[in-house]
């Protein structure tokens, strides 16, 4: 099984953004190790972070006939991003969000997703070990 791992907005600070609400585990860290993982279940996993919303759907686009499935988190876009919804509509690319920290503990304009309906499923607030778990559903 191949899959793909999108981040989004700023978690290419992880480690150094709030680490009271994110953790201390970098990202390079997050995708070796889940990388690792994935192999040892005989999983391919390809890792992608952007800032730029039209790059995760390019990827999206690009990955289409690629991989299984994608495991996302959307940061920001979550809330925002219904370009990122119609690319996962687009290609009927199977997807799990995950979210490191309980967007429901949070303000409240961060319980909108646009993302959740059409997701195979949602892990929220589990800190990091959320994407072994949405790895874990692909297996």
């Amino acid at each position: 099984m191949n899959l793909l791992l999108i981040n989004g907005p700023n978690l290419n600070l992880l480690g150094t953004r709030e680490p009271d609400v994110y953790g201390s585990t970098t990202l390079s860290i997050l995708e070796s190790d889940l990388t690792e993982y994935a192999q040892s279940k005989n999983m391919q996993l390809d890792c992608f972070q952007s800032n730029a919303e039209h790059q995760i759907i390019e990827t999206i686009h690009a990955y289409a006939k690629k991989v299984d499935g994608v495991i996302i988190n959307p940061g920001a876009f979550t809330h925002t991003s219904i370009a990122i919804r119609d690319a996962f509509l687009g290609t009927q690319l199977p997807f799990i969000e995950v979210h490191i920290s309980n967007v429901y503990q949070r303000e409240s304009f961060r319980h909108k997703s646009y993302l959740s309906d059409i997701a195979k499923g949602c892990i929220i607030g589990l800190g990091v070990k959320g994407y072994y778990l949405a790895l874990d559903a692909f297996s």
